[in-house]
């Protein structure tokens, strides 16, 4: 008979589906916004340049904290960082779907970002807490990892159901009610669990690299209209730069560091980041200039964008299930130099779009390559990075290939967006707009060859192996190991598509 003091334990399918509904909820708004961006521009009379900032304040918050949740959800409870997050998520939807003017709803995106970056790394361990080692927990991740990609392929569908019957501001505030349900589910039925360790929050370090990447960002944007040698663009390029450096000087003397600077003197750790940093600055802005160019030029609805890229969320699916066992054949270097050739190739053959291109030549065949380089690429990436870690550092090894390619994605955005708008000139035609949105594609073929050019040159023939092979985690240090190789390639793998497919960020944001 059980004690009447010991309350009774949730069922592990409540508790996955618990944690599955927080991932989702991450996954989903950042794709679900792609497709009301130009609403949003409309109704506050945005600039195209600033435009990119509704994407970038929730990518460079979540990147920046990334790491400082996964470490705060050690100390101080997964549960309760899991309700911490959530609550800020949800009430900065909330401001963020009733925002009157553009500096409000950025200012709510940044906050989600930050909420997101708290609850994303408890999602995961909730789960692998929750079932016992084995089949049950390989068929639980499974159904994280499908929830992460789910969310991402789903957000451009919702998004337009949404802005078309509605409004904008619903792919923001559809956010209030699921996450409240969530929330008191969470509250009565998840389990608290902790990593025990007492290092402290490496709170200095998440402050300056989110801030010195946020102001190098700004500084990017301010030359459209300055120009380079500007005061107004130099300015903040030169602080947002002394901001990362002083970030380096604090990793490299505090006791518990945010990145502890030694893990890249590995080569497998070093190539792959610079890798898929790379990657990241050019295949995170395809969703933002395809939704863009499918509304703007081509004339299509906010649903009909979203149909219409649907084939694209499917190949990154697609390509991260492929990956592994092209792995097993031809070996992580080779399938990673691979995806960024494929990617590559998109984003060639979306740089000769027009202003009345056809459906299939002008957004799903190249959105198909670039997606499908996309996933085919992440997974080895990940592999590389994390298969050369310490029992003890997986989980921080993974969070780093992540906030990579989170940060590469946000840099990558803030040049593209401003070398479109460039290209424009303030011309709302058409065909200014198709020559801005085509010369992104075209720079970002080229950054892509560059990358392959590096993986060929710099990325080690096969992983490092310096410990038990374990699951890559998404909280950080001390979360432990998660049994199974092949989880972690497909936990990589389902990261780095979601977080291809939310377009612009960021979750499958956690660090998985």
């Amino acid at each position: 008979m059980p004690s009447a003091s010991r309350p009774a334990r949730s069922p592990a399918w409540l508790v996955v589906a618990l944690a599955c509904a927080g991932q989702f909820l991450v996954v989903l708004d950042v794709s679900v916004v792609n497709v009301a961006l130009p609403s949003m521009r409309a109704e506050l009379d945005m600039s195209a340049s600033g435009l990119q900032w509704v994407v970038n304040a929730y990518a460079i918050a979540f990147a920046g904290f990334m790491l400082l949740g996964g470490r705060a959800g050690d100390l101080y409870g997964r549960k309760r960082m899991f309700l911490v997050g959530l609550t800020l998520f949800t009430l900065a939807s909330l401001a963020g779907g009733l925002a009157q003017d553009d500096w409000q709803l950025l200012l709510a995106r940044a906050a989600q970002g930050l909420g997101a970056a708290v609850l994303a790394p408890s999602t995961l361990t909730i789960v692998t807490s929750a079932v016992a080692e084995g089949a049950a927990r390989a068929r639980a991740i499974a159904t994280w990892t499908a929830v992460g990609a789910g969310g991402g392929a789903a957000g451009g569908l919702v998004g337009g159901v949404l802005v078309d019957l509605l409004s904008w501001r619903w792919v923001l505030l559809i956010n209030v009610p699921v996450g409240a349900v969530v929330l008191a589910g969470a509250l009565a039925l998840l389990p608290e669990s902790r990593a025990g360790d007492r290092r402290r929050l490496d709170l200095p370090g998440a402050l300056l690299v989110t801030a010195g990447l946020a102001t190098v960002a700004y500084g990017i944007s301010r030359t459209e209209a300055e120009g380079w040698t500007a005061a107004a663009a130099l300015g903040p390029l030169a602080a947002g730069l002394a901001l990362i450096a002083l970030f380096l000087a604090v990793e490299a003397r505090t006791a518990a560091p945010l990145m502890p600077l030694g893990l890249l003197r590995r080569r497998s750790v070093s190539s792959a980041n610079v890798a898929m940093l790379l990657c990241g600055s050019a295949m995170f802005s395809m969703w933002y200039f395809m939704t863009l160019y499918a509304q703007n030029v081509l004339g299509y609805s906010p649903l009909a964008a979203g149909l219409a890229l649907m084939p694209s969320s499917l190949a990154v699916v697609l390509g991260s299930k492929l990956a592994p066992r092209l792995m097993r054949a031809l070996g992580a270097r080779t399938v990673a130099a691979l995806g960024a050739v494929t990617a590559a190739a998109g984003f060639g053959w979306q740089s000769t779009m027009t202003a009345d291109g056809a459906y299939v030549t002008a957004i799903m065949l190249p959105g198909v390559l670039m997606m499908l380089g996309a996933g085919l690429s992440a997974t080895p990436l990940a592999s590389l990075a994390t298969a050369g870690a310490a029992p003890g550092e997986a989980g921080l090894v993974s969070g780093l290939v992540n906030t990579s390619r989170t940060m590469g994605g946000s840099l990558g955005l803030a040049v593209l967006s401003t070398l479109a708008a460039g290209r424009t000139a303030g011309r709302g035609t058409p065909e200014a707009l198709t020559a801005g949105y085509a010369l992104a594609f075209r720079t970002g073929a080229v950054v892509l060859v560059l990358g392959v050019a590096l993986m060929l040159l710099w990325l080690p023939r096969r992983a490092e192996k310096t410990g038990p092979t374990q699951t890559p985690r998404p909280d950080g240090p001390g979360a432990g190991p998660v049994p199974s190789a092949s989880t972690s390639a497909s936990t990589s793998a389902s990261t780095s598509a979601s977080t291809d497919r939310a377009g612009s960020t960021d979750s499958g944001m956690s660090a998985s």
